[in-house]
């Protein structure tokens, strides 16, 4: 097996997702749930629309609190839920 990871991950045809949003509950082991927001148009209306959706994300640390703003990436399942894992905490919650 040949030592190309970094241009395998250059040249990644498929590049993981990456989302940043506000961590709603931090309750359970190693697990956090992120709320993502996103502002689509409305196909008929087009008025701007706040789309919001509930991500489970690894916390291996445990160091995320209710309020953080964090930055997260998609990764293979973790478990039933959990496909996303934390990059970094942008922001700590005050």
């Amino acid at each position: 097996m040949a030592d190309n990871t970094t241009t395998d991950e250059v040249t990644r045809v498929n590049p993981r997702k990456v989302r940043e949003g506000l961590v709603t509950s931090s309750g359970m082991d190693k697990t956090a749930v992120v709320a993502v927001t996103d502002r689509v148009r409305h196909r008929r209306y087009a008025k701007t629309v706040q789309r919001t959706t509930k991500l489970y994300v690894h916390d291996e640390a445990n160091d995320l609190n209710v309020g953080d703003r964090v930055r997260i990436q998609e990764t293979r399942p973790l478990s039933k839920l959990k496909r996303w894992r934390v990059l970094e905490v942008v922001e700590r919650a005050r």
